[in-house]
């Protein structure tokens, strides 16, 4: 694998040029390290009640630690870390990230006290920072832009696939042994993993595989560029800045369903550990698997007829998601909360693909890892700062007047952001559409 991957770095490929041989087998390497990416970060969200009864946090608490302390550090830190990235290698940095949020993951199973934990989960996000942009990148640059989407989307399915494998094993581990024991088992995978990406990956050539000539993005001493003309050009850039804001909106829903979700199903619609390790599991693993997958699939065949469907896709998604979500929020038992929550689960996340496709697809290959470290900054201190925290704080608002259903109540008031986050797809839909007019009109 070394060697093939190494051919891929020496050798730029010509335009439209296939996928390197070996692109794959980087894919399944990156798309694991995702996995326990997402499994790391969310194992405080799946062992939550245990937590609670055992520490006392409040759901705001959880909601605080769980979102905005996290997401301060992962999304602040995230920028210099991506500008750090597209000026050195990408794979040293990702597995360094790596082992970093592996050993806090193991520091959140050792604390005793509240505030302890909270300093491990800042260090997860520290560390996780540097995981998912240089990702980005070097799978765009193993993959040619005609299989970008469905390289991405394989991708992303590290989410589902570290929720439910973080649900299966930290539930059950959990469930046997304790809560802290989860945290030092699975912390300790991610040590092993960021090892086998130190010896395993290689840097791809920074735009080989473009459809455009090397020429015409720039001199490669452009890598060098001054850190704030990337972040000028991105949030100046109409389509980059839209797609952000429409991610972090529907990031505000996913992110508060899934934080709050395990802990909704077992304190208010009577499940077990036990229950969630297995049925919940492969709820989320399926449900959200098969929707980020589906979403690369149909922007690959839909954007060379409408790049607008970078847009309209999650658009459509996401206006589908809301009466099953409203279904899962009402019912009054878990089994048909179950089966409503399979609407949300796979429709939810149709945005990420196509988000991730399009800002790659828009900026020049030396800046691809900082803009996707931009994306991830604005989607994630809204979606991932604000929607646990917001939806924790509204628990705890409720609770006095509804002590048994503040959850519920908490749960319903997510469903107006579903709405916001259709408006500003639609709104990139017509700047896509209009940019693809434009060019057209060059082109004659």
């Amino acid at each position: 694998m070394n060697s093939a991957v190494r051919m891929a770095s020496e050798s730029p490929a010509p335009p439209r040029a296939r996928a390197v041989p070996r692109a794959w087998v980087v894919l399944a390497i990156l798309g694991s390290v995702y996995i326990i990416n997402f499994l790391d970060r969310q194992l405080l969200s799946i062992l939550a009640k245990p937590i609670q009864d055992e520490l006392g946090v409040t759901d705001a608490q959880l909601g605080r630690i769980t979102g905005l302390y996290f997401a301060l550090f992962y999304c602040i830190i995230a920028i210099p870390v991506g500008w750090l990235a597209d000026r050195t290698n990408r794979a040293r940095v990702l597995s360094f990230a790596c082992a970093l949020w592996s050993v806090a993951t193991v520091a959140c199973g050792l604390v005793s006290t509240y505030p302890g934990l909270a300093a491990a989960r800042m260090s997860v996000g520290i560390g996780e920072a540097g995981g998912v942009p240089p990702s980005h990148a070097i799978i765009s640059d193993c993959f040619p832009p005609e299989k970008r989407g469905t390289a991405l989307g394989i991708y992303n399915l590290g989410p589902p696939l570290g929720q439910a494998l973080g649900v299966a094993f930290g539930a059950s581990i959990a469930a046997a042994y304790s809560w802290r024991r989860a945290f030092i088992l699975l912390g300790a995978v991610g040590v092993i993993a960021a090892v086998v990406v130190f010896l395993f990956v290689r840097d791809p050539v920074r735009g080989g595989l473009d459809a455009r000539p090397a020429a015409a993005n720039g001199d490669m001493a452009d890598v060098r560029e001054h850190f704030w003309t990337t972040c000028r050009y991105f949030f100046a850039h109409p389509v980059l800045l839209l797609v952000s804001l429409a991610s972090g909106a529907t990031q505000f829903v996913t992110y508060a369903t899934i934080n709050f979700t395990t802990l909704f199903l077992m304190r208010e619609k009577g499940m077990t550990l036990s229950d969630i390790a297995v049925y919940y599991a492969l709820l989320v693993g399926i449900g959200i698997g098969a929707g980020i997958y589906t979403s690369g699939r149909l922007v690959d065949r839909m954007v060379p007829r409408s790049k607008a469907a970078y847009a309209t896709v999650p658009a459509a998604a996401l206006a589908a998601a809301i009466p099953f979500f409203i279904g899962f929020v009402w019912a009054p038992s878990w089994p048909l909360a179950m089966v409503f929550l399979a609407g949300p689960m796979f429709f939810n996340y149709f945005y990420l693909s196509p988000a991730i496709a399009l800002v790659q697809q828009t900026v020049q290959p030396q800046r691809r890892v900082l803009s996707s470290a931009l994306l991830l900054l604005v989607m994630n201190l809204i979606g991932l700062g604000l929607g646990p925290t917001y939806l924790g704080a509204a628990s705890d608002y409720f609770r006095a007047t509804h002590p048994h259903h503040s959850l519920q109540l908490a749960f319903y008031t997510l469903v107006p952001f579903y709405f916001l986050a259709v408006a500003l797809y639609l709104v990139l839909a017509r700047v896509l559409r209009r940019e693809q007019r434009l060019d057209a009109e060059l082109m004659r």
